[in-house]
């Protein structure tokens, strides 16, 4: 064969290696910066008329949607990665009517200032939870779907009177490899929300409310959280023909909510 052939298959050769491991390096460096935009939604604060409290932590200005109240009990909430939590608001007044109510907008969410990232929100949730602690001494934390990750996190750390998880997972990261199946997630992601970390670490009473059908929390992500939390304390309920988005609809959904047993 001359030479020349051989050189050009030589330089075919590298091309058929180099160029997908390229590509495939390109692929993760892409994910890797674009991670917190596949993660995060921000949404705009559709619901003017709740009163707004403005937090401030690390010289930026988070939103808070409020229904006030005067007693010892208080709900603190955050929602899910595409919510506008104001919208919420009116259905848990309706299920919790003597708490006041605290239903945080998360970095870059409904008029906050900033970016989301899981430290950030972390922070927030910290000082929010302090704030409400000094007038309100018995807190009901809820968190349903991304904010599940915040709400058990704070729990670990803050005297929570009683944690409530809507749709919950596992950990993000969980979530993510599964989705993602070809790239290394575990390097590559920083917003982790390791659930199960922290949920080995709660001791007061917890319920998990599941959608039967839920398309983007898999049973099993549940099942594995549920089982991470000490013997007693968490107890875990299935609302039965409801998906991720469509279990706030259903009537078994407030009633979940706001009757434990």
């Amino acid at each position: 064969m001359p030479p020349t052939n051989v050189s050009r298959m030589s330089r075919t050769l590298v091309l058929l290696v180099v160029l997908p491991v390229a590509l495939y390096l390109a692929l993760c460096a892409a994910l890797f910066v674009f991670q917190r935009a596949l993660i995060y939604y921000p949404q705009a604060r559709s619901d003017a008329s709740a009163p707004l409290l403005s937090l401030a932590v690390d010289d930026v200005q988070v939103n808070v949607s409020t229904r006030p109240y005067n007693g010892p009990k208080a709900l603190i909430y955050f929602g899910g990665n595409a919510e506008d939590v104001s919208r919420s608001l009116p259905s848990f007044a309706k299920a919790f009517p003597d708490h006041a109510l605290y239903f945080i907008h998360y970095r870059g969410y409904g008029g906050s200032g900033g970016s989301p990232s899981e430290e950030a929100i972390a922070r927030d949730a910290m000082a929010l939870f302090d704030k409400v602690y000094a007038e309100h001494p018995q807190i009901l934390v809820v968190g349903r779907s991304l904010g599940s990750g915040v709400a058990v996190r704070l729990a670990s750390v803050r005297p929570v009177t009683e944690l409530l998880l809507v749709t919950p997972y596992n950990s993000i990261e969980e979530l993510a490899a599964r989705r993602f199946r070809l790239f290394p997630v575990h390097w590559l992601l920083t917003d982790k929300f390791e659930s199960w970390r922290y949920a080995e670490h709660i001791g007061v009473p917890t319920r998990l409310i599941a959608a039967e059908n839920d398309e983007v929390i898999p049973a099993a992500s549940t099942q594995r959280l549920y089982h991470h939390f000490p013997k007693g304390v968490a107890t875990l309920r299935v609302i039965p023909g409801t998906g991720h988005n469509s279990i706030s609809e259903s009537p078994e959904y407030l009633k979940a909510l706001a009757a434990p047993d």
